[in-house]
Order: structure tokens, then sequence, then C-alpha cells
């Protein structure tokens, strides 16, 4: 076999492993969202500078229950982070600033929420914001009350 021949076969195998990823990702996708609708949400893994950390990615509520986080380039069925509704809470929002601007989804609010006692950033446009927020305030009412 040639040299050239054998960078071909090499070329195309690296072609066709490319064009299978991107098909896994899509199916991916479209089974995530057979489940419920599925938005932008990015999420900063990093805060130790300013504006780094972040990971695209997309957001689903599991039931009444939890907001799953799942990377987009994954190809996992299962969410990346979990984030159970009665533990999270919202704390602010505000625009991007720097090289957020850049890596972010267009439109986006970095919001700033609060889980267990840390703060944890998201990066979601402002009618993912409002359709959160009224989730978040919906949430049963913890009561110390007992039912006999």
């Amino acid at each position: 076999m040639a040299w050239w021949e054998l960078l071909l076969a090499v070329v195309a195998a690296s072609l066709l492993l490319v064009l299978a990823y991107g098909i896994g990702i899509a199916v991916r996708r479209r089974l995530l969202e057979r489940n419920g609708g599925v938005f932008e949400l990015s999420h900063r893994v990093r805060d130790t500078k300013p504006g780094r950390g972040w990971i695209i990615g997309i957001g689903r509520y599991s039931g009444d229950a939890q907001l799953e986080w799942f990377r987009i380039f994954s190809l996992s069925p299962k969410p990346k982070r979990v984030w159970r509704r009665v533990e999270l809470s919202y704390v602010s929002s505000r625009s991007p600033e720097g090289i957020e601007e850049l890596v972010l989804y267009p439109e986006s609010l970095i919001v700033t929420c609060e889980v267990k006692g840390e703060l944890i950033d998201l990066s979601m446009d402002q009618q993912t914001l409002i359709g959160f927020q009224a989730w978040l305030e919906s949430r049963p009412i913890r009561s110390n009350w007992t039912v006999f």
C-alpha cells in the first residue's frame, strides 16, 4: 500500500468518526427533548479567573423536582449536574462582561444561585430566566404541620 493510500484511508476514517459523532450529538438532543423541552443553559464549573470556566450546555426540568444540566458536546444520556428545586434559590442576575460575551450563547444573562450554601453561576436568556424564576417560586412550601 502506498503512503498516499494510507493517508487517504486515515482521512476517510477520521471524517467518518466526526460524522458519527455529529449524528450522535443530534440523536442525543432529540432523545433529551422527548421527555420535555430543553433550553440553552451554560454552567460555570471553575471560577478561579474572572470570566473563565464556562461550559455551554442545555438544561431540562425533570418533573417538578429538579433541574438537569447536560454538556452540549457530550454523548452521555445522563445529566452532568442535577440541582433539586427545594435546595436551589435565586440570588441575582447580570449581563456578561468581557470574555463571557464571547463564550456564552447570545443574549445570555449570568444568573447566580445558591445551592446548600454554595453559590453557582448559570447562564440563560431572559425568557428562560423568567421561566426559571417562576419554577423556583412555585415550589411547595415547607411546612412543619403534621397530618394525621
